[in-house]
């Protein structure tokens, strides 16, 4: 084992141990010790059909913190990084959501140079601000150094407050990690700013946007009227699994759900902080019932043929433009077959079969997915894992 395995091996142990430590499940000691001998945490001894036979089909916690973080190798930081991935993705540009610039320390340094340029001009004419006091000293030509990618000026609370009065809503993300978390949803409010609902003064928004370490200003990806309709409260996203056969030379999708959120997963569509996951039949684009997943120290997952705060149906209900979305993401997954392992987070756009797609992750989590069924039933799928060394 090089110096590598053995790093990711131990941050994966460590991930293990402290979602178990936090964990809201406590089942007998007895039935504890047989999950921990299986490699499964606590927590999804309340999500899965557990017993001595289906075990062998799941993947376990162990295999999930561990063993799937290193099957895109070195490349995983192309996923891991969001910023790197934008890049990653430039050649789907219609798939992908405008990155304005990264704040950090502070300073605003610009990604998507044109987008930024476009919203910050006067008669052709680019307005910049001072280094010193983030006010407006001048003008200079649009095709000068402002205008560059990489930019950087300082009073990087002064740049987003201004994309925000253009814009109305921003999503602020950490350029790390994954889950939903340090995701920041920000909008503009006549008494204010609201942050993930919170409201805040201007002192206090620019405050927070000021002590931001290397995050992400992106634009608030608008969702389609479908995804929209099953919860209006959330972004409600698609969530794909897909696997690139070495055998076959080409990705196939191991799985897929909608996410969809609920008034307590707001305002993001988590399924680990209440929201739904419902199944989509690769081939046709249908939803089955959302699964909930069990309130705090609670033992069973609840399932929603309609959806359980608005009665909005769920079940038997078809994605618009599904054949062209499941082939794009296939396409893109194909492009990028140096990384065999993706979780892709895809929000509908239109009825069109247009998406943006919001992330992607180079070890997503399992269990909103396996909540439907464990994903070593399949035999392609587990013939992918195995060659991986996952299981």
């Amino acid at each position: 084992m090089n110096v590598r395995t053995l790093y990711h091996t131990a941050r994966g142990l460590q991930g293990l141990a402290g979602t178990e430590y936090e964990s809201d499940v406590s089942p007998p000691l007895r039935r504890r010790l047989w999950l921990w001998r299986r490699g499964f945490l606590s927590r999804s001894d309340a999500i899965y059909d557990l017993d001595e036979e289906s075990a062998q089909d799941y993947v376990n916690d162990y295999q999930r913190f561990v063993r799937t973080k290193r099957i895109n190798g070195t490349w995983s930081v192309a996923l891991s990084n969001k910023l790197l991935f934008h890049r990653v993705m430039q050649p789907f540009d219609e798939q992908r959501m405008t990155v304005y610039g990264m704040v950090t320390d502070g300073s605003f340094h610009s990604v998507d140079a044109m987008a930024e340029q476009s919203e910050l001009t006067d008669g052709g004419r680019v307005v910049a601000e001072s280094a010193g006091d983030g006010g407006v000293t001048g003008k200079s030509d649009a095709g000068d150094e402002f205008s560059r990618a990489g930019d950087r000026t300082h009073n990087a609370a002064q740049r987003v407050v201004e994309r925000l009065e253009t814009e109305g809503e921003l999503v602020l993300k950490w350029v790390h990690g994954g889950g939903g978390n340090n995701v920041l949803l920000c909008s503009r409010s006549s008494d204010g700013y609201r942050v993930n609902g919170e409201h805040h003064t201007e002192t206090e928004f620019r405050s927070l946007v000021a002590n931001l370490d290397e995050y992400l200003v992106c634009e608030y990806v608008e969702q389609g009227d479908f995804p929209a309709e099953l919860y209006p409260e959330t972004p409600n996203t698609l969530r794909f699994i897909t696997m690139y056969d070495e055998a076959d030379h080409e990705p196939f999708i191991a799985a897929v759900i909608h996410r969809i959120g609920t008034s307590d997963s707001e305002p993001l569509d988590n399924f680990t902080q209440g929201g739904l996951s419902a199944a989509i039949d690769p081939e046709t684009g249908e939803l089955g019932a959302g699964a909930r997943p069990p309130a705090h120290g609670g033992r069973r997952v609840s399932w929603h043929e309609t959806h359980p705060d608005t009665g909005t149906q769920i079940e038997g209900r078809q994605v618009p433009g599904w054949q062209q979305i499941r082939d794009s993401v296939l396409e893109m997954a194909s492009t990028a077959s140096f990384l065999p392992y993706i979780g892709w987070d895809v929000i509908v756009t239109d009825d069109d079969g247009s998406f943006s797609v919001i992330e992607a992750n180079s070890y997503p989590g399992l269990k909103s997915i396996q909540v439907h069924g464990p994903l070593l039933a399949d035999d392609r799928v587990r013939r992918f894992y195995e060659r991986h060394d996952v299981c």
